[in-house]
């Protein structure tokens, strides 16, 4: 049998449904920052956020709370005006 190739250049966030889901597209800032930190807040550990959002500042400074905060980002996809964050808390 032949080996199956997969091309992982392209791989996007983990196949992992989200527990909570942020919606901040068409807000700027600090509403996707302030969003996030409720959505961390009311998440179990372990438990998954999806955050969407248009804000390229956002894009940016979400990762940077993750990292202070001692979490665990996923994955960051997307443009700088249409992109989405995972995070697991």
């Amino acid at each position: 049998m032949e080996a199956i190739k997969v091309d992982i250049r392209e791989a996007k966030c983990p196949a992992v449904e989200a527990n909570i889901k942020v919606d901040c597209r068409g807000e700027t800032c600090p509403v996707p920052l302030v969003e996030t930190r409720k959505a961390l807040r009311r998440a179990a550990p372990g438990d998954i956020i999806e955050v969407v959002g248009t804000h390229p500042a956002s894009k940016k400074e979400i990762p940077m709370a993750v990292e202070a905060l001692g979490l665990k980002l996923l994955c960051i996809e997307g443009t700088d005006t249409d992109w989405m964050i995972c995070i697991q808390r």
